[in-house]
């Protein structure tokens, strides 16, 4: 049989169109904001573990500015320091400029519920202005809690602020939240947003109040907090309460797990990914 140009164009053209589609995965990405609280007794867990490699966590801190305490370094995460306290041992403020060094975070979070602890905006203000400033890289003003009592909460961010006299700088608002369900945090949030709106928001702390419910209420709140917060143009990173287990959290924080229950932690006794962690991924 003769075989011309045209017959064999035609039969390409015939091949290629009875051929099945390749179907083509896209592979997700993660929303980029998503991240780790690591308390100081978490060595037996493996942050690796929430590395999925889409993306979906990508930061870990663990109130201090020495490297997360864990079976496998921080995890593949990004690691962000933090000065919890103006001087404690664990990270004393004249080791900060090393630590960063060293370590090379390029977000530092600051003091730990200061509005709690009896530090007052202006001696946060004073301190901030002659330890904090000096770092180039991205910084946050203190966590404080979600207390609506006068000089507490956003309250007290609201003095600080105004102690500094435009001399303090800074990228985020820090901000907790434990509270009775999802429209007190989104409310809450919303109006950390109108007090601050030329800033982004930081939650490094949220989850309900010990509900009755247990794991369960812990799940269908932070469902939809998380759908909430990523999108949220003006939220740019968050950390659910806690990156533990029950037992080393009940051990470890015995009144931190009586406040807010042992449902929120993220990882199971074995060391797996609880119900609450496995959100975090999808």
């Amino acid at each position: 049989m003769k075989v011309t140009l045209a017959y064999v164009l035609a039969a390409v053209v015939a091949s290629v169109a009875a051929a099945p589609a390749e179907v083509v995965e896209e592979k997700r990405s993660g929303p980029g904001k998503r991240g780790l609280v690591w308390p100081w007794y978490n060595s037996p867990l493996n942050p690796g573990r929430f590395n999925d490699g889409s993306g979906s966590v990508n930061l870990i801190y663990d109130y201090e500015s020495y490297n997360p305490p864990s079976s496998n370094g921080n995890g593949g995460l990004n690691f962000i320091g933090m000065q919890r306290c103006m001087d404690c041992d664990s990270s004393p403020i004249n080791q900060l400029a090393a630590r960063q060094s060293q370590s090379r975070f390029a977000t530092l979070f600051t003091l730990n519920e200061p509005d709690l602890n009896g530090i007052s905006p202006q001696t946060a203000a004073a301190w901030y202005k002659q330890y904090i400033n000096p770092f180039t890289i991205k910084k946050s003003l203190p966590a404080v809690s979600s207390s609506s009592s006068g000089g507490q909460g956003l309250d007290w961010v609201r003095q600080m602020i105004a102690a500094c006299a435009g001399q303090c700088y800074y990228d985020y608002i820090n901000i907790h939240h434990y509270g009775p369900n999802l429209q007190t945090f989104i409310d809450y949030v919303n109006r950390a947003h109108s007090m601050f709106p030329d800033k982004q928001i930081v939650v490094t702390e949220f989850a309900l109040q010990n509900p009755p419910g247990g794991q369960a209420d812990q799940v269908n709140f932070f469902r939809e907090a998380f759908k909430f917060l990523d999108g949220a143009s003006f939220v740019a990173m968050y950390f659910p309460f806690v990156a533990t287990s029950p037992s080393l959290f009940s051990r470890n924080d015995p009144n931190g797990s009586r406040f807010v229950g042992t449902g929120s932690t993220l990882y199971n006794d074995d060391g797996s990914i609880s119900a609450v962690g496995r959100l975090m991924l999808a």
